[in-house]
């Protein structure tokens, strides 16, 4: 479930002033939200720290859009140099042992960036405004994904997605995965997303065509399973959300910066 930044991203100001939150490491650390019988941090003045960590501004076309200067592009640049030295390692030890090394990435502020839509609807989700947007199939690059993702394939190294964007968004998404460059194995056999109407076997234990019960981190575990399961080990996962990355089947995980808003 997706929370509206006023009802789970007081979180995301701890992290914007400490930096721990992002990069690398344990998925779980930032799992729980808030829970404090202080006052909790302004709304107002989170807004504005978002803000800042983004530099966020209004382009000529009247679109927000991040700074390549921000605190923001900063730690995007440390996590994707972590990365690449990463994947290079696995990606030799992987050739050396005969295996088929494969990354993983979300795609929702993980490689497409929607600080626009969260500045517009003043960080309030909406599934309509949403899909809407997703339409649009113009959304900026996050910062450095796109070269991360050629990287990758550059290696040799298998690339999927999973995303929590649905089936019927599927067009909209590889369109905007090839405006910002992310051109690379954008078919269904790599590209996974909820299709709930007809969910596929492997996750048959909390999905059906009569009920989609699946959370969170069973549908993107599930899926991770079932790549896996075609013989690729996946060396790297990468996501905006700590949702994205529990549940295993991933050697390592790389959590992207995202303080507006959490997914459960």
């Amino acid at each position: 479930m997706r929370k509206s930044l006023r009802a789970a991203a007081i979180v995301a100001a701890c992290a914007i002033a400490g930096g721990a939150l992002y990069g690398t490491g344990v998925a779980t650390a930032g799992q729980s939200t808030a829970n404090s019988t202080h006052e909790p941090y302004n709304i107002g003045l989170l807004v504005k720290d978002i803000d800042t960590y983004y530099g966020a501004t209004l382009d000529s076309n009247g679109v927000y859009q991040a700074s390549k200067d921000s605190q923001y592009a900063k730690d995007l640049s440390r996590l994707e140099s972590d990365a690449e030295r990463y994947i290079d390692r696995a990606a030799h030890k992987a050739k050396h042992r005969g295996e088929k090394p494969a990354v993983v990435f979300d795609i929702d502020d993980t490689l497409l960036l929607s600080l626009d839509y969260e500045k517009k609807t003043n960080y309030t989700y909406n599934s309509a405004s949403w899909a809407a947007y997703v339409a649009q199939a113009d959304r900026p690059a996050v910062f450095g994904t796109p070269e991360l993702v050629a990287y990758a394939k550059s290696k040799g190294v298998e690339v999927f997605y999973n995303s929590g964007l649905k089936e019927s968004q599927r067009g909209s998404a590889v369109a905007n995965l090839k405006k910002v460059g992310a051109d690379i194995n954008l078919d269904a056999d790599h590209m996974f997303l909820k299709d709930a109407a007809n969910p596929p076997a492997y996750l048959s234990a909390c999905a059906t065509a009569a009920a989609w019960n699946c959370t969170t981190v069973q549908y993107k575990s599930g899926t991770r399973a079932h790549i896996e399961s075609l013989g690729y080990d996946i060396v790297a996962n990468f996501g905006d959300q700590y949702s994205d990355l529990d549940g295993g089947y991933a050697d390592k995980t790389f959590k992207v910066p995202n303080p507006t808003y959490y997914v459960s």
